[in-house]
């Protein structure tokens, strides 16, 4: 008899977190519409992420602003949910909210009890940054920049994206592909690090 776990008693295991885990902690990814926080979230869930997109349509056309994102289809409506273990005893829950202003009454409920926020950010849209980067220190959460690389042609240094989204000097500013798991897994990582230097 074959003694060796099947492929559907590891995904089975896998939905379920260890019960080493004794430290969890929520992170919100947050951002403008048409970021990539689906799918940053997408790229390091170790479950199913659970997402709320629905298709946009005729209604939307005069509401979100598409340009630098015409092939985008559909948009996140609820949220984005996915999970990661960190280390033995630490699991990240990831909250993505969804970045069109007609959903920023979701905020309260989604940021309450958040430890943090990772900030995605496109370099060619920074100006829609700064609605954003206001809900968040509204909610009073520390949080850090990533600069999501969709064409590298438009990527600016550190130095100019502090300067042009004002930021405190502690904040931490990475840059990340949002599509790659080890990328968006380095983001996040350096927003733990802030948040545990912040603790200390």
């Amino acid at each position: 008899m074959d003694s060796n776990p099947s492929s559907a008693e590891t995904a089975q295991k896998s939905i379920y977190v260890s019960s080493a885990v004794t430290n969890a902690a929520k992170i919100l990814v947050v951002g403008h519409f048409a970021v990539g926080k689906t799918t940053l979230i997408g790229s390091l869930s170790e479950i199913t992420p659970l997402r709320t997109e629905e298709k946009m349509t005729q209604a939307s056309v005069h509401v979100d602003d598409l340009r630098g994102v015409t092939d985008k289809t559909t948009t996140t409506v609820a949220l984005d949910f996915g999970r990661l273990t960190l280390s033995d005893d630490l699991v990240l829950y990831l909250f993505g909210t969804p970045g069109q202003q007609r959903f920023m009454q979701l905020w309260e409920d989604m940021a309450r009890g958040a430890l943090g926020a990772l900030l995605l950010v496109d370099p060619a849209r920074l100006e829609e940054t700064f609605p954003v980067i206001d809900l968040v220190e509204r909610y009073g959460l520390e949080y850090a920049i990533a600069v999501n690389c969709f064409d590298p042609a438009a990527t600016y240094s550190e130095a100019e994206v502090r300067e042009a989204l004002d930021l405190l000097p502690d904040t931490p500013v990475v840059y990340c592909d949002a599509r790659e798991q080890q990328s968006s897994a380095m983001a996040l990582i350096a927003l733990v690090r802030h948040l545990l230097e912040r603790a200390a």
